[in-house]
This record gives structure tokens, C-alpha cells and sequence, in this order.
């Protein structure tokens, strides 16, 4: 820490790892073996949208940059109930639901970097990367993007989650991706896209 950040009682905050995100089709197989829980196919980024002409320019220029490939993925924008906006990008998936993980990543991976880069990433929340099992069970992987870890959630139901499934997946995990430490830090995502 330096003597200003001693003096004024302020750190920076720690920079985000976007690239962490390419360790999720790795962490994808092992979820698969461990779990038995395969990629939908859906991810979102989740950020506070800012006000002004530059915001929605940025925003524009990121669905217009995803949908313009040749294998361009669905891309939608929702805002949830507490005014949070969900840029979701949704990619078939083949059988094995691993296939088109690299390229999921790679369009998060963009919007994250490109809201970073246009000044807007202290708006970025999280990530979120949904998994299921045969039976129906749900878990998605959130990358917060302030803490640069990864937690597993698991809704159930209206303002229910499966802890068990979770600590599961985290311990599943834990030697491949950067887990956040402190169970405080796991947030409900009620209503998250693809959960």
C-alpha cells in the first residue's frame, strides 16, 4: 500500500482477470465428470447501465459485434427487477454441450472488454455462465468482475437455493478456477437469465 492510500484510508481496487473466463471450458469437462452438468449454451454479463448517448453506442456496438460473425450467436438485453441490465448471448450446443464453450467465453469475454475499455467496467457486475444435469437441477458459474473469482449458484426456486450442489461444484473446482473465498460474497441472482 502506498503512503496515500495509507494517508486517505483508500486501495484500489483489484483488476479484474477477464481472461479467467477461458478457464471455464476446461472447468466445463470437469463439472461434466464430477456433476454430471453440462453447458446450456447461455451466458450473460451483468452491468448497471449508465446514462447518456455513449453508454447505448457501446452497448449497440457490442450486439451488432457479436451478431455480425458467421456463426453469430442469439443476442438479447434484459434488465432485471433491480434495475441491472443482462446482455445474454445464447450458442447451440452439440450433445456433449462442450463444443461451443470456447466460443461462449470468447463473446463474454468481449463485452467485458469492451464496456472495460469505452470507461464503463466500474458498472460490471458478474458473468454468468448456466450449467444443468439430466434431472433438471441448475447451476450457473458467476465470474464477479470486481473480486476476479468464480462461485457457483443454484437456484431452486423462488428465493431457494441448493447450498449442497453448490459447495459441490465448488469443491469440483476449486483446483481450476479462482473460487471466491468467502461464502458472503456467493449472491442470489433471482432471475437470472438461463437459471
Amino acid at each position: 500500500m502506498g503512503l496515500w492510500q495509507t494517508i486517505s484510508g483508500r486501495t484500489r481496487p483489484k483488476r479484474a482477470n477477464l481472461d479467467a473466463l477461458f478457464l471455464v471450458p476446461s472447468a466445463a469437462v470437469t463439472l461434466r465428470t464430477a456433476a454430471g452438468l453440462r453447458p446450456t449454451g447461455d451466458g450473460s454479463v451483468c452491468y448497471r447501465a449508465a446514462v447518456g448517448a455513449g453508454f447505448h453506442e457501446t452497448q449497440d456496438d457490442i450486439v451488432e459485434l457479436l451478431e455480425g460473425s458467421a456463426d453469430a450467436p442469439r443476442v438479447q438485453t434484459a434488465t432485471d427487477e433491480f434495475g441491472f441490465t443482462w446482455l445474454q448471448v445464447h450458442r447451440l450446443v452439440d450433445p456433449d454441450g462442450l463444443s461451443e464453450m470456447s466460443e461462449l467465453c470468447t463473446d463474454l469475454h468481449a463485452v467485458n472488454t469492451t464496456l472495460e475499455a469505452e470507461g464503463f467496467g466500474p458498472g460490471l457486475l458478474c458473468s454468468l455462465i448456466p450449467f444443468a444435469d439430466a434431472a433438471g437441477r441448475k447451476v450457473g458459474l458467476v465470474y464477479l468482475y470486481k473480486q476476479g473469482t468464480f462461485y457457483p449458484f443454484a437456484p431452486t426456486g423462488p428465493r431457494q437455493r441448493d447450498n449442497l450442489l453448490e459447495l459441490q461444484v465448488r469443491d469440483a473446482l476449486r483446483a481450476e478456477l479462482p473460487i471466491e473465498p468467502e461464502l458472503s460474497g456467493w449472491m442470489a441472482l433471482w432471475g437470472a437469465p438461463g437459471l
